[in-house]
């Protein structure tokens, strides 16, 4: 009976430390949850998040939230148990967040530059539709390239096949929208002289180009800065957007709610996809958002996931954005993933 006795007892312990060896051993997952919301009209360490210089700004009476993700990068089995049985969290493969072959310290910081290119592109998009457009300039002409005695540096592109040139990237788009050998009628300004030249396209590097390095310009008559650490990603960017507009004019985009969303934005004003947007959801819900703008490519995970009371109003552009916020302000019913 004794030695029966002591067996369980070494049988109980045994197996309590291998309990324990099993709940401490890291596991190939990380828990994604709620991370924090930020007003981008307000202030944050004491600062404000969106700073003007040069021009006066409005107050708003409700909120533009931007929301984030928050990554629990060392999962051991009992905060994955946790996280599988949540409602709020998610457990995913590891190499989701963070890649094989690259750090953890990479991969944040490829998210940080990520975070300061979606403001340049807010920034950009805002001014846009604020009425600043964007120029293209020739930089430079490539030695030996098809632009050669035809573009010169410091003329405006303004224009090719006769479509507007909105933006650099715009410009690389109708370039390599057709082969390589292609006759390409340029639209250009030289001083205050607008004129047309052929330029016939060659492949460099796979790709059709036309021999030119370009600047983009965007001339403004006050400065803007975004002042925000501890974020990475760029799915700050439409909300960013959105409260540079916000600011800069007299309408309240909120209508005094308290509005959340998240999107990646490029120069063109295009909203686009971003991760863990259920995890936003609720960190939306806790801030007291009454509406969330969706990017449209996100609609189908976000109704697999709502939030009570917590509209989810699909936009697949700054303009689109625009247009459901005014939309919500009069009553109306922006249109919904």
């Amino acid at each position: 009976m004794r030695r029966r006795g002591v067996t369980v007892l070494l049988g109980a312990l045994l197996t309590a430390l291998l309990s324990v060896g099993v709940l401490s051993v890291p596991l190939p997952y990380v828990v994604l949850g709620p991370g924090p919301t930020v007003n981008t009209l307000g202030r944050e360490d004491g600062k404000e998040v969106i700073q003007v210089t040069g021009r006066a700004t409005s107050t708003s009476a409700g909120q533009l939230r931007l929301t984030t993700v928050g990554v629990q990068p060392t999962v051991r089995l009992r905060s994955a148990l946790a996280g599988w049985f949540s409602a709020d969290e998610a457990v995913v493969p590891r190499e989701l967040v963070y890649p094989p072959g690259e750090s953890q310290e990479e991969v944040e910081q490829r998210n940080t530059e990520d975070f300061q290119n979606s403001q340049t592109s807010a920034e950009t998009a805002a001014l846009r539709e604020l009425g600043y457009p964007i120029k293209v300039l020739v930089k430079a002409v490539t030695p030996g390239g098809p632009s050669v005695g035809v573009l010169r540096p410091d003329d405006v592109v303004t224009s090719v096949d006769g479509v507007p040139v909105t933006s650099a990237a715009k410009l690389t788009e109708l370039i390599r929208s057709k082969p390589a050998g292609t006759a390409l009628t340029i639209g250009y300004t030289r001083g205050d002289t607008p004129g047309t030249a052929t330029v016939t396209s060659s492949e460099q590097d796979g790709r059709p180009r036309i021999g030119v390095e370009i600047d983009q310009q965007q001339p403004h008559p006050f400065t803007l800065k975004i002042d925000l650490g501890d974020i990475g990603g760029p799915s700050a960017g439409l909300m960013f957007s959105l409260g540079i507009i916000d600011k800069l004019e007299p309408a309240d985009l909120t209508g005094g709610k308290i509005i959340a969303g998240s999107g990646t934005i490029d120069d063109e004003g295009r909203v686009g996809p971003i991760g863990g947007i259920a995890q936003k959801l609720v960190g939306a819900k806790d801030a007291g958002a009454k509406a969330f703008l969706v990017p449209a490519d996100n609609c189908a995970e976000a109704v697999r996931n709502p939030q009570p009371d917590l509209p989810l109003l699909k936009v697949a552009t700054l303009g689109e954005a625009l247009t459901a916020l005014e939309t919500l302000r009069a009553g109306g019913q922006p249109t919904r993933c």
